[in-house]
């Protein structure tokens, strides 16, 4: 199987457990592979055939904002699923979801879930 990959994508939203992320948001970053046969593709060179990146990016800068979640863990499902449901030419998804503004006090880079689904 191959992989279209979308990495690093920036999407503004509020979700977390806190009410102040819920109010004033923050950045997250998305990590994106999707598994599936390119063969097709490959040969013809017809978008058609393929996967287009930027209509994933709008389905999953759509889904991901549209509501908001306390967890990390519910969004990345919640996105992993509907990548699932508009493009049945995926056969897996593997998500990870950054959260690098996390309320804490700690010094890190970002907390991340990641999670995999499949048909």
């Amino acid at each position: 199987m191959d992989e279209i990959i979308i990495k690093g994508l920036k999407l503004y939203a509020y979700h977390g457990v806190n009410p102040e992320e819920k109010e004033n948001g923050q950045n997250f970053v998305l990590d994106i592979v999707m598994t599936l046969d390119l063969k097709k593709p490959c040969m013809s060179d017809n978008i058609d055939d393929s996967v287009s990146y930027a209509k994933v990016i709008k389905t999953v800068s759509r889904v991901f904002c549209a509501e908001k979640y306390d967890l990390l863990e519910k969004a990345s499902q919640i996105t992993a699923d509907s990548v699932l449901k508009e493009y049945p030419q995926i056969k897996k998804i593997t998500l990870e979801l950054k959260k690098p503004e996390a309320p804490m006090k700690a010094d890190f880079d970002y907390v991340s879930v990641k999670i995999t689904r499949s048909r």
